[in-house]
């Protein structure tokens, strides 16, 4: 019988990509790849999570980020509604939001535009994929690890300390040592990822849910879920 394969979540950080496993471990790489090879070294992955979205709408918002707003409540500021493709491939944020408002009516925010490289770089990334990957959003993870929306925002101590004390109920303790992912990731970055591999173990399990259910299509992409 083969060993139960591992799963992870990521979340982007200033210089890459934090990884958090399952069994705690923790993984840096400059690129989705990379940070995917460096936990499979340690053993094979069966789920990733990542804070990002996968599925990239052609007109129109995203039902995946309409309803995590709703889960999330009070955090709703922290879902922003992905861009269209064409808007994430323009070369400036002005040539970006021109775009995005002549797709859906709405222009396109600098941190929208900021992740752009990010997001087509998972686009491009997932159908190589050699397990499942996932789209999370870390605020719908903690939401409903909590069963309400979150009260403070993760920027803050409080808020680090309340999803702290989730994550440590549902048995996700991160060690103070993560190994080299710690030189280069915030704590928010290492919070969020510790929530993500825990949906992606729910997702393992068949527990997790999806939002929309079934996920929507666009075009020839990836189905778009946000998975909590």
């Amino acid at each position: 019988m083969s060993e139960p394969r591992r799963v992870m979540g990521v979340d982007a950080c200033r210089k890459g990509w934090v990884g958090i496993t399952d069994d705690l471990r923790g993984y840096f790489g400059v690129t989705i790849g990379e940070v995917v090879a460096a936990a499979e070294g340690d053993g094979a992955l069966g789920v990733v999570g990542v804070d990002i979205p996968i599925g990239l709408p052609i007109t129109g918002p995203r039902q995946a980020d309409v309803l995590a707003r709703g889960v999330v409540g009070r955090r709703a500021s922290s879902v922003f509604s992905t861009p269209v493709r064409e808007a994430l491939m323009a070369a400036t944020h002005a040539e970006a939001s021109t775009v995005n408002l002549r797709a859906t009516g709405k222009g396109l925010s600098q941190q929208a535009y900021a992740l752009a490289r990010k997001i087509l770089e998972v686009d491009a990334w997932v159908p190589t994929a050699g397990c499942a990957v996932i789209e999370v959003h870390p605020e719908v993870c903690f939401a409903t690890m909590a069963g309400r929306p979150l009260v403070h925002p993760k920027s803050t101590w409080a808020g680090a300390e309340e999803r702290r004390h989730l994550l440590a109920g549902v048995g996700m303790r991160v060690p103070a040592d993560i190994g080299r992912a710690g030189e280069f990731a915030a704590v928010d970055d290492v919070l969020d990822a510790a929530a993500a591999a825990w949906t992606a173990g729910r997702y393992a399990e068949g527990r997790a849910i999806a939002y929309p259910e079934p996920p929507e299509v666009f075009g020839a992409g990836p189905p778009a879920a946000i998975w909590a």
